[in-house]
């Protein structure tokens, strides 16, 4: 008997093939191309403000520090002031505020030392008494002594009799005396700077005057020459780039303004030789020319300036070299044939 085997498994379909079609890769939008390329132009915008930003940034710092020494000159011009009056607790902060801002600042260190020992010496209690009765007798001479001397411009013995006034009575004609204490410190402080070559000393006395009442412009325009000029000098013959920038401004505004030695003028002259010479140095012929000729224009120049100042222009603008003709052979002129043709004989 035969057995019959089943097969006992499915019978499975043929597979077909399993290659799919490459799908095309889609392109991308139009859209697309414009979002990438307006994200772009932002992105560069971005780059391009952050550089200007940071460009505005160093110029407003650099302003700051600026304004910040302008203002720490007149912090120390003003502790001076209350130094001279025993204003001692506002010399200190107002020394101690420049310091904080600037640790380097020149003489505030020794001028706080001074306060401090200034304000620690102890004042005697004052004992009560009964107040005298006012004797106007010495105030009234030593005023009709300040007019005397105030019409006759003797500006310090002025503010001697002024401070007897004071002495002697605070009370006495004070707005009068204040009014004539403006008047005498702001024409002294004129005059240090104007006639006398003491910038530093006028600019004190103009401080002064401040306090008791706004400056007039001439006295303000006075004491910013000379602040520039005393800036200027500290950089003679340490940087003459720097010399040259605050004394240009010095002699275009205050020519004939000095410190008895050179007037602002022949600073800057001076220095416009000593930079040419340094910029020839370094073979940088035409900066070198053209702080020559500036200087030129003041006065003549050293000799040894003006002969590097000839070098400086044959380097700076150097002869231009001219074409020499070329000579152009002569044309021989050849000679035509003269001979006659032979005449043929005829039979």
């Amino acid at each position: 008997m035969s057995e019959q085997i089943e097969n006992t498994q499915p019978n499975q379909p043929d597979k077909k093939d399993d290659t799919q079609p490459i799908k095309p890769v889609k392109k991308p939008s139009r859209w697309q191309s414009i979002l990438v390329s307006a994200l772009g132009f932002l992105l560069l915008l971005g780059l391009g403000g952050f550089g200007g930003y940071s460009t505005g940034i160093g110029a407003r710092k650099s302003a700051e520090k600026a304004i910040l020494s302008g203002q720490l000159s007149d912090q120390y011009s003003y502790a001076l002031v209350d130094i001279q009056f025993g204003h001692y607790e506002n010399a200190r902060q107002r020394l101690e505020y420049i310091i904080q801002q600037d640790p380097s600042y020149p003489g505030a260190r020794d001028k706080l030392t001074e306060v401090l020992v200034l304000s620690s010496v102890p004042t005697p209690a004052p004992t009560a008494t009964i107040p005298p009765t006012p004797d106007f007798t010495g105030a009234e001479n030593a005023f009709q002594r300040a007019q005397e001397l105030i019409r006759a411009q003797d500006w310090p013995g002025a503010l001697q009799a002024l401070d007897s006034i004071r002495k002697l009575d605070p009370t006495y004609n004070t707005a009068k005396v204040d009014g004539m204490y403006y008047f005498v410190l702001r024409n002294q402080g004129y005059d240090f700077i104007t006639k006398h070559g003491n910038l530093e000393g006028g600019i004190y006395y103009l401080t002064l005057a401040e306090r008791f009442g706004p400056l007039d412009n001439s006295a303000r325009g006075a004491r910013e020459g000379a602040r520039t000029y005393i800036t200027g000098a500290s950089f003679w013959e340490l940087n003459w780039e720097q010399t040259i920038l605050y004394f240009s401004q010095a002699a275009a505004g205050w020519p004939s303004m000095w410190d008895g030695t050179m007037t602002a003028s022949q600073r800057y002259f001076t220095a416009l030789m000593r930079y040419g010479d340094e910029l020839f140095l370094k073979q940088d012929y035409c900066a070198a020319y053209e702080n020559y000729q500036l200087a030129a224009s003041i006065g003549a120049l050293e000799a040894s300036s003006a002969s590097n100042a000839q070098q400086a222009f044959v380097q700076c603008y150097p002869a231009t070299p001219t074409a020499e003709p070329t000579a152009t052979p002569d044309v021989i002129a050849t000679e035509a044939p003269t001979e006659e043709p032979t005449p043929i004989p005829t039979p």
